[in-house]
């Protein structure tokens, strides 16, 4: 199964990202920082285990570039951290169209809620 999701302009001539020119991998990853998209990549794994049968749909994250928030879906979450520890850079998307933000959690409420159901199983 691919981890990334097919480019809407693939094999298309008037692809309009053409004018932009081909973008190049980015730097390699330290060996921290790959860990550290390693472990991040297993904690998506888990909150969308448990929270995407509760309804939510991704996560929201704060942009430092922007200022504003980004909506990202399991998927494109999954692939972002995929492209980074494979090729240095996340891979180029388009934004969520109109996200309903009650769909969305932030990372810390996953991991709070992650921690919340392994402290209530470990009283079990």
């Amino acid at each position: 199964m691919e981890d990334l999701p097919r480019d809407p302009f693939a094999d298309d001539p008037d692809d309009p990202a053409e004018a932009l020119g081909g973008l190049e991998d980015g730097e390699p990853l330290s060996p921290a920082e790959r860990d550290e998209a390693i472990t991040d990549l297993a904690d998506v794994e888990v909150f969308r285990s448990l929270l995407e049968p509760q309804g939510v749909l991704g996560l929201v994250l704060d942009c430092p570039e922007c200022g504003e928030q980004h909506y990202f879906d399991w998927e494109l979450l999954r692939g972002n951290l995929r492209q980074m520890i494979d090729n240095g850079q996340p891979q180029v998307h388009e934004p969520a169209f109109r996200p309903d933000p009650t769909d969305y959690v932030s990372w810390e409420y996953a991991r709070g809620y992650v921690d919340g159901v392994i402290d209530t199983e470990e009283r079990r």
